[in-house]
C-alpha cells in the first residue's frame, strides 16, 4: 500500500472507531439514564439516546461495508501489480 492509501485507510478506520465508541456510549447512557434519572425525564432520555444510537449504527454499518469494499479493492490492486506486502 502506498503512503496516500495508508493515510486514507487510517482516517476511515479512525472514523469508524470513534463512531462505534459513540454508539456504545449512547447505549450506556440510555441504560444508566433509565435507572438513575428521575421519572419525568426517564423515558424521553432513554428514547432519544437509543434513537441516536440506532441512527449512528445504521450509518456505521453502511460506512463499514464501504470501507471493507474499498480495502478489498485496494488489496486487489496490490496483488495485480505484484507489490510486496508490508
Amino acid at each position: 500500500m502506498d503512503e496516500e492509501t495508508k493515510t486514507t485507510f487510517k482516517w476511515k478506520f479512525y472514523r469508524l472507531a470513534v463512531q462505534l465508541n459513540a454508539i456504545i456510549l449512547l447505549a450506556a447512557i440510555a441504560v444508566a439514564g433509565f435507572i438513575l434519572v428521575p421519572e419525568p425525564y426517564r423515558i424521553p432520555l432513554t428514547v432519544v439516546s437509543l434513537l441516536i444510537a440506532f441512527l449512528l449504527l445504521a450509518n456505521f454499518v453502511k460506512k463499514y461495508g464501504e470501507t471493507k469494499a474499498w480495502l478489498g479493492a485496494h488489496s486487489e490492486e496490490k496483488k495485480k501489480t505484484g507489490g510486496s506486502q508490508e
